[in-house]
């Protein structure tokens, strides 16, 4: 009999505590942020189209600046407005500080060993430490001022003939042959490429498609199950890009060693990185760090660059204003870098499950309408007068935040706007530009990834402002 009670105790229980259990979660459901449904498997995945940012904008209307998806077996949140990010990236920075593997991502991340996608830890402190220190700080920028105007200068004259022969002008491709070799001269000594052309093409090419590629919604992130199978072919493609801009940076590093007898008392900034790769901590850098640390950095520069530089850039209010609105309407990453979170919290009175993903819809914020007037207008001025003029796009105002905010901004916050002011004011200043097809109108079509560029690059026709002896 006491065996029978015991065996009919233990059914029970068997029924009873999943009962509870379900309950249980589905109390927590209740307090979930708001979101679609989706579907079985797939979940949310199909709602999510070519233009993810566009597609995520058009859900908050119905269900609000804090949406739950699940995508795939992922979970996911979603931050589309100030209040919201600020929710996330500021109140809850130190629990987000984390970035979620991306396996179409993993031969480009070089594992996630890079800092812009490294887990938040010592390793990512050091990489960023060292980045700050000796590339992209206040007065690493300043040392590197004579290689931004020399190659900038370089840039100007090359239009400069191409106004002479009456040929347009591929502005992307004349501004990242020039950063190249602004970056290549202060990370590794060398120009990059000697001119702009084929080779220097290739390069901005293969970048561009390794960041629209890694920013894609591919089905293996969300369902690993099946990530094997590839089916959008997304992990193919970058990977043979990417082998193709490793060797790039293997063959630049390997010269770089076996010069560095030639650098000795004026070192550049893979020197210093190698001589520090061991902090007091004895935290460490591995090679695929350093190059990682490398390909990074070029990358963040070549495609970050959106404002400030000349020397007198406080006094060009107009320039910055034209800037930030730029910034405003077409951020560089429209949905930030991928956050993530191991640890359950609570924002704004909902439930975040622990190991969920969060995106910052930038370009949803950006044309936020309770906070900007006519947000689709192109309109420099808003950033002139009352409480916008103190609008900086430098993670603390909200409202503007195209690099981040938090412990993971962009590491290139200051050197992309750096480098902006400085090549639209010199190619403003320089030239008068018009479209090569003047019966045409600006075309203004994204291409959506990780990052977002023109899906048709400016193609103009420049002519000189300046008497010839300035652009020597």
């Amino acid at each position: 009999m006491a065996f029978d009670t015991v065996l009919v105790a233990g059914i029970l229980l068997s029924f009873v505590v999943p009962l509870l259990l379900w309950r249980l979660q589905s109390s927590r459901r209740v307090r979930l942020p708001p979101g679609p449904a989706g579907v079985p498997i797939l979940g949310s995945l199909p709602q999510i189209g070519p233009m993810a940012h566009a597609s995520l904008a058009n859900l908050v209307a119905r269900y609000g600046p804090i949406m739950y998806l699940k995508m795939g077996t992922a979970r996911v949140v979603v931050a589309s407005s100030a209040g919201a990010a600020r929710s996330f990236l500021k109140a809850l920075d130190l629990q987000f500080a984390n970035c979620p593997f991306v396996i179409s991502g993993k031969h480009v991340t070089y594992d996630g060993q890079n800092f812009v996608f490294a887990n938040y830890g010592p390793r990512w402190k050091l990489l960023r430490k060292l980045a700050n220190l000796h590339f992209l700080g206040s007065k690493a920028l300043a040392d590197w001022v004579p290689v931004r105007r020399d190659e900038v200068a370089r840039m100007l004259r090359g239009i400069l003939e191409s106004s002479r022969d009456s040929r347009p002008v591929v502005v992307p491709e004349a501004v990242v042959c020039a950063n190249a070799n602004i970056i290549g001269q202060v990370v590794i000594s060398r120009r990059v490429f000697e001119t702009q052309g084929e080779e220097s093409n290739r390069f901005k090419d293969a970048i561009t498609e390794l960041l629209t590629g890694v920013g894609l919604f591919n089905i293996g992130d969300f369902v690993p199950a099946i990530a094997w199978m590839d089916l959008q072919g997304v992990k193919r493609h970058l990977r043979r890009t990417h082998e193709k801009i490793d060797a790039l940076i293997t063959a630049f590093v390997a010269e770089h060693e076996a010069t560095k007898h030639e650098r000795e008392g004026r070192p550049d900034v893979l020197d210093l990185v190698m001589a520090n790769r061991v902090d007091a901590e004895g935290v460490s850098l591995s090679d695929v760090n350093i190059k990682g640390f490398i390909s990074v950095s070029s990358i963040s520069l070549s495609l970050n660059i959106y404002n400030r530089a000349l020397a007198d850039i406080p006094n060009l209010p107009y320039l910055r204003a034209i800037c930030k609105e730029a910034l405003r309407l077409h951020p560089s990453t429209p949905l930030s870098l991928p956050h993530y979170t191991f640890e359950a919290c609570e924002v704004d009175g909902y439930h975040i499950p622990p190991n969920t993903r969060l995106i910052v819809n930038v370009w949803a914020i950006g044309r936020d309408p309770d906070v900007w007037e006519d947000p689709l207008e192109f309109k420099p001025e808003r950033f002139l007068s009352g409480r916008n003029a103190k609008i900086e796009p430098q993670g603390n105002d909200f409202e503007l935040i195209p690099f981040g905010a938090g412990r993971r901004i962009c590491v290139g916050l200051h050197a992309g706007l750096l480098m902006v002011q400085y090549m639209l004011g010199s190619l403003v200043h320089s030239f008068n530009w018009k479209l090569a097809d003047e019966d045409q109108k600006l075309d203004m079509e994204e291409r959506f990834g990780l990052v977002l560029p023109k899906a048709v690059p400016l193609k103009a026709m420049a002519s000189p402002r300046l008497v010839e002896s300035a652009y020597i």
